[in-house]
């Protein structure tokens, strides 16, 4: 029998998370390890009255195929090949309504041995998919969202037994309760509190142990990640000033990037623009994705982590940028629909964690301190 936690995860990415209509065109991408996910929102898009496609494919946009076949095309192609623009998925975000990725991978480091300049062509030539995802989104033409199903190679980057790591997924993402779109939509009410405060709010000041940083979010508003774009969720996100930034900062947990670890990262900022980047570990590899393209080196986005089911770093960026009671940086492309100006290839989030101490001031006022905002 299917695990009823899976059925409840694929009617929560079906009726709440994108909302499919009848006659939607809906692409669903994953892969054989995700079957049983893949299969019950097959079934659930038809129930809704869709039409779903599925696609056996690798990480949208960037990489091709089964898993292995990513690999190969990394380690063989020739730089043409590389800049080639995938045209399956571009017509996809240019044509369907809606966009499921389910994450299911085996090997989560088969990329660690590859040359980053070679990163560095694919990203450049998924530049002009991920624009057309970020601007249909925006739009409200294209719902796009990422989910992952537990595999083994997932559990052991968290440290955690295949059991373990199947009730995280599903307590972070709601799927073990009794009516987990209700409690979805009682997490967007709760976020939407924080956002109606910050609101008309202009400029922020971040400081702490690891943090001295300023920005400004004039004329900028905020996201509410209530579980109706990514699953899980759990964050309420904005774009800054494009060259507001002035400071440092220094980030608690690895950026992982495709089986490449960054550790110990601390990013120098001049009116927006990293002028000074290090890490203890991958530092060739962050400065050559900060080398990509210009708005590499300003920030697209600004963002608190709100969910308290989401407790540990297990790396893996959809669920550890929103741990309750950290923030995150990106560095790279910005949000359209917030405002955000910034266009880049690349969009790298990183974790910085507040629980142990850290303020952020918002207009001169106390809005977050140590994990926990002040004025609920």
């Amino acid at each position: 029998m299917t695990d009823p936690r899976i059925i409840n995860l694929a009617r929560i990415l079906v009726h709440y998370s994108s909302n499919v209509q009848p006659g939607n065109l809906v692409a669903i991408l994953g892969q054989p390890p995700a079957a049983p996910l893949i299969r019950e929102i097959y079934r659930e898009v038809l129930r809704a009255g869709g039409h779903p496609y599925f696609f056996d494919r690798g990480n949208p946009g960037s990489l091709p195929g089964l898993e292995g076949l990513a690999e190969v095309f990394l380690q063989e192609a020739a730089e043409i090949q590389l800049s080639h623009v995938d045209q399956v998925l571009s017509k996809v975000v240019r044509e369907f309504d809606v966009y499921i990725h389910v994450l299911s991978s085996i090997n989560t480091r088969s990329f660690s041995n590859i040359d980053p300049n070679r990163f560095s062509i694919r990203q450049r030539a998924s530049a002009e998919i991920n624009k057309i995802i970020r601007e249909r989104h925006a739009a409200g033409e294209l719902k796009r969202l990422i989910t992952l199903f537990p595999t083994q190679a997932f559990a052991q980057d968290a440290d955690m037994s295949i059991a373990e790591f199947e009730d995280y997924v599903y307590r972070t993402t709601f799927a073990d309760q009794e009516d987990p779109m209700a409690e979805w939509m009682k997490f967007h009410d709760f976020q939407e509190e924080l956002i109606e405060w910050l609101m008309g709010k202009e400029h922020v000041v971040i400081q702490g142990p690891h943090v001295d940083l300023s920005l400004s979010i004039s004329g900028r508003r905020f996201l509410n990640a209530d579980g109706t774009q990514n699953m899980p969720s759990g964050e309420i996100y904005s774009s800054p000033v494009e060259d507001s930034a002035n400071g440092w900062i220094r980030f608690t947990y690895p950026v992982v990037v495709r089986g490449r670890e960054c550790e110990g990262i601390e990013l120098h900022f001049e009116n927006g623009q990293v002028v000074k980047a290090t890490a203890e570990k991958g530092e060739e590899f962050l400065l050559a994705s900060l080398d990509i393209d210009t708005g590499a080196r300003y920030l697209g986005e600004f963002a608190f982590g709100t969910n308290r089911y989401i407790t540990r770093f297990i790396k893996n960026i959809l669920f550890d940028e929103k741990i309750g009671g950290t923030l995150h940086l990106a560095v790279g492309s910005g949000f359209p629909e917030v405002g955000g100006k910034n266009e880049s290839a690349i969009h790298w989030d990183m974790i910085c964690d507040m629980r142990e101490g850290g303020q952020v001031f918002v207009d001169h006022e106390l809005f977050y301190d140590s994990g926990e905002f002040k004025f609920l």
